[in-house]
Parts: C-alpha cells; structure tokens; sequence
C-alpha cells in the first residue's frame, strides 16, 4: 500500500472524528452549555492520555518546563473550542467548517508576531483570497448577518494562535507532554467558567456517550491528521481534509434540515483555494530556503 493511500485512510478517520464531534456537540448542546462540554470532555481526554502515555512509557515525558507558553496555548485553544461549539448550535454546519478553514490564513498573519516570521507575497495573496471567502460565506449585512458567524471566525482565530504556540511548544516538548497539559488545563479552565454562576450541570445517562465520543473524537482527529501529513505532503492532504465540508453539508441536509448555500460553497471554494496556494507554494520552495 502506498503511503498516499495510507494517508488517504488516515484523514478518513480524521474526517469521521470531526464531523462526529460536531454532531455529538449539537446533541449535548441543549443540555449543557459551551464551557460544560469542555470542562467533561478534557476529563474524558485526561483518562486517555494518561492511559495511552502509561502504557506507551512516555508518562515521564511530562515536565514544568514552558508552563507559561502551555498556558497561553491552551488558552487560545480553550477559547476557540468554546466558540467553535457555540456556532455548530446557532448557524449551519457547513458555514462553521467553512470558516474555520481560514485558520491556517490567520496563522499566516500572526506568524509574524509569535514566530518571528515574515509574510510572504504569496503568503499575504493567500490570506487576501481566503478573507474574500470569508465575506462570500458570511456576507455580512443587516438581512444576513448572524452573531454564530462571528464566532466561528473568532474560533478559526483561536485555532490558528493554539497552533502556533504548539508550534513553539514542539521545539522543546513531547506530544504526550503538550496532550497532558491540553487535557488537564483545559479541564481546570471548564471547571472554573462552567462553575462561574454556582451551577454545573451533571450530564444526563443519554449525554454521556456523546460526551465521550466528543473527547474521544477530539485526539484521533489530531492524530490521524498528524500521522497523514506524516505520510504524504499537505498538497496532498489538505485537499482530503476539504472533504469535511461537502460532506458535514449533506449530514446538515440528513439530520437538521440546513439548506445548501451556494455562497458558502463559493465562498468555501475561494478560501480552500488560498489556503491550497500556500501550501502548494511551500513545498516547492528550495530546501535551502
């Protein structure tokens, strides 16, 4: 089996566990809120990479070094998850998979301030292109705007920051170290917002599984895209991942009724096609760049 094959199957299981954690949030959506699903899914992610690590014997590849940069990345991360699962509740799940796609065009722009690195000219055209997908999928006016639009713009922006500070983290720190420190200070940040108002609701026996199957779902995603680009280039793999949306589109269609907006397929095309610029432009630069 080739290795783009593998990673074709890969990014199978990624795209599964997405699409999975976006139905499984909807449904606990109307018992807990935002903060609630991830105070219980960071448990659900701590017994499993304790679990993992213990048996792997990486556990004692858990340090203090970088405590401050663990807790900015996790910050950025925690708040752009909240978002994320405050817009699949509020507007159709294609236009959330749609926006958060401009991640990767944010982390273009914030490279600068966090990793010291400059914009290139494709770099900025890409990030152009991908903002001109932004307005074709929001279309922001008095009759079409919607408040889930802005925070699923804001997530993409928490995605990309959590990335590049794992990014940083990476030149120093173990996956299991980085996971361990995701999962329980995630779990002190929803502990601490979900009990904010004295009220923390237990889940109910039916909300368990999908409680489990949102932590669960949140690591073998990262994964299964991790040990695909892994395998194969991002020219190859990022075009895979795009699969998410056409196919949360129809589980829109399938199970809640959400209509097919062409501007969010065109808007979704523009910003697939910036991101896929950048990336086809970086893997043919000259290694010695």
């Amino acid at each position: 089996m080739s290795d783009t094959l593998k990673a074709a199957l890969w990014m199978s299981g990624a795209i599964l566990s997405f699409t999975s954690m976006a139905i499984a949030g909807r449904a606990v959506s109307f018992e807990l809120d935002t903060f609630e699903i991830m105070m219980y899914r960071s448990f659900v992610g701590i017994a499993i990479v304790l679990i993992v690590a213990t048996v792997a014997g990486t556990i004692n590849q858990v340090n203090t070094r970088n405590l401050g940069l663990h807790l900015v990345r996790n910050i950025s991360h925690f708040a752009g998850q909240n978002l994320w699962f405050c817009s699949i509740t509020v507007i159709p799940l294609a236009q959330v998979f749609a926006l958060e796609f401009t991640s990767p065009l944010w982390a273009i722009l914030l490279a600068p301030l966090i990793l010291g690195e400059r914009i290139t000219p494709v770099g900025a055209l890409s990030a152009i292109i991908g903002f001109v997908g932004i307005l074709v999928v929001a279309r922001p006016s008095p009759e079409t705007f919607d408040p889930g639009q802005v925070t699923a713009a804001l997530a993409a922006i928490g995605f990309a920051l959590s990335a590049l500070f794992t990014r940083k983290l990476t030149r120093n720190q173990t996956i299991t170290c980085i996971l361990f420190y995701l999962t329980v200070m995630q779990a002190v940040f929803g502990l601490i917002c979900a009990g904010f108002d004295g009220d923390i609701s237990l889940p109910s026996a039916a909300s368990v599984p999908w409680l489990v199957l949102i932590g669960c779902a949140g690591l073998v995603a990262h994964f299964c895209l991790t040990t695909a680009l892994s395998l194969a280039p991002a020219t190859v793999v990022m075009p895979i991942d795009f699969v998410r949306l056409p196919l949360i589109a129809v589980v829109g269609v399938l199970l809640y009724n959400e209509p097919i907006d062409i501007f969010v397929v065109i808007g979704a095309l523009l910003i697939f096609g910036g991101n896929y610029l950048n990336i086809w432009t970086q893997t043919r630069r000259p290694k010695s760049a």
